[in-house]
């Protein structure tokens, strides 16, 4: 069975810092593209950053981007995302995805395997 386990996740005041881990496991093949999606209460789930084994290049959402650092550890089939400068509106459950081929999509449907999320609340 395929496992994404995402950690990490808490409470954190507003300027405050988090990182976030989402190990995959349970298949042999690579995971190719691996990503960070939230979704906060009555909202839909939105595209965070992803990053791509080949060449490792990354894409940020726009509201992220000089804020939040996604990077993996391929040894480990492991993705983090460093956030920092965490604003109120950055509250949600963050959800880890994969798909074992190299996309550049910021679409949910676009990513076959999914974690359980994870909580993160920004107090202002």
């Amino acid at each position: 069975q395929v496992q994404l386990v995402e950690s990490g996740g808490g409470l954190v005041q507003t300027g405050g810092s988090l990182r976030l881990s989402c190990a995959a496991s349970g298949r042999t093949f690579t995971w190719d593209t691996m990503g960070w999606f939230r979704q906060a209460p009555g909202k839909e789930r939105e595209f965070v950053a992803a990053i791509r084994l080949s060449g490792g290049s990354t894409d940020y959402a726009d509201s992220v981007k000089g804020r939040f650092t996604i990077s993996r550890d391929n040894a480990k089939n492991t993705v983090y995302l460093q956030m920092n400068s965490l604003k109120p509106e950055d509250t949600a459950v963050y959800y880890c995805a994969a798909v074992p081929r190299p996309i550049r999509s910021l679409v949910a449907a676009d990513y076959n395997y999914w974690g359980q999320g994870t909580q993160v609340t920004v107090s202002s």
